[in-house]
């Protein structure tokens, strides 16, 4: 008697930001073992863009009016938090807004550096109500996890007219799933998994639960780390049994170099810049310093980082430096 393990993950359904993800042949109270796990994750651990700071000229706090706009200052930034941002850097990036005259401001009048894309450009931000109006504000992009309230955040001196918001980073708008029983042979009581992702369109739904699915993988991974000391073997002699222990490590190497690198439990932006790089496997990996890694077109230091931290696992390393 053992565990079965489940199908492979299906998509049922999919648009820029919508999935239906169906996991059969699951063993019996797997669905909600895994369903409420992944769900979990997928709410909390998937990184995300969103603005956490605000300049608007003229407005010294968020209760204050601005002259010849509709909406005040909270409106205002309550418009601002609904926009959302892909982020192609570790750093925070500054984006600007300035307008003239009578007209309603969206997202679409942004003017963001090459590394901020903005998703949502028909936002609406505030309306101006006369054609002498104005309306310039500064808006900084964070990177982060989750909801990150004002009082959670770093305590830091603000500049006069600057005002925190809370951020809310997660590039999941809402998940839901569902377990129902199927038939696997001669048993009915097998559980059928099916989740229900929207996301803010940052991210791919199918690739937001491929990211949940290998956080939780990390995680066990950690778990199942400890160093177990290995028995005795009788009747062995020692320089044999170093021998077999030397053979052994060299095969684990060997296997090691053909893992390819989509295998890898990497982050999306990682894994698309090896890609796009030609690096398919980790014997092609390991042939590039850490330089080589970095200079990569999409790679950042966190990239780089997470690629050293698989390579470690798998009991190699880049390169060394010259």
């Amino acid at each position: 008697m053992y565990i079965t393990l489940p199908k492979k993950p299906e998509v049922i359904k999919k648009d820029r930001f919508h999935a239906t993800i169906e996991i059969e042949n699951l063993y019996p109270g797997y669905g909600m073992t895994l369903g409420n796990a992944l769900r979990r994750v997928l709410l909390s651990s998937l990184e995300g863009s969103a603005a956490t700071l605000v300049k608007i000229k003229g407005a010294s706090h968020e209760f204050s009016t601005i002259p010849n706009v509709m909406e005040d200052v909270v409106e205002i930034l309550l418009n601002i938090k609904k926009l959302r941002f892909k982020l192609h850097s570790e750093e925070p990036q500054k984006v600007h807004i300035k307008v003239h005259g009578e007209k309603k401001v969206t997202a679409k009048d942004i003017e963001a550096p090459s590394q901020v894309e903005v998703v949502n450009t028909d936002a609406h931000i505030a309306t101006l109500t006369d054609k002498k109006a104005d309306f310039e504000a500064e808006i900084t992009i964070e990177r982060g996890f989750g909801y990150v309230p004002v009082e959670n955040r770093r305590k830091e001196k603000l500049d006069i007219g600057t005002i925190a918001l809370d951020a809310i980073f997660t590039p999941l708008r809402k998940v839901n799933y569902e377990v129902e029983n199927m038939r696997v042979g001669e048993r009915t009581d097998f559980d059928r998994l099916r989740f229900f992702i929207e996301t803010d369109g940052i991210i791919d739904p199918e690739e937001a639960f491929t990211k949940a699915a290998r956080t939780l993988v990390d995680q066990f991974q950690e778990l199942i780390a400890m160093k177990e000391s290995a028995p005795a073997q009788e009747g062995v002699e020692p320089d044999e049994k170093e021998k077999k222990e030397e053979s052994g490590e060299k095969e684990k190497d060997g296997d090691a170099l053909k893992t390819k690198v989509s295998d890898l439990a990497l982050g999306s932006r990682a894994m698309r810049a090896l890609e796009e790089a030609g690096i398919k496997t980790v014997s092609g990996l390991i042939r590039k310093t850490e330089s080589d890694i970095l200079a990569l077109e999409g790679m950042g230091e966190k990239g780089v980082s997470e690629i050293k931290k698989v390579l470690k696992k798998l009991g190699v390393s880049l390169k060394t430096e010259e």
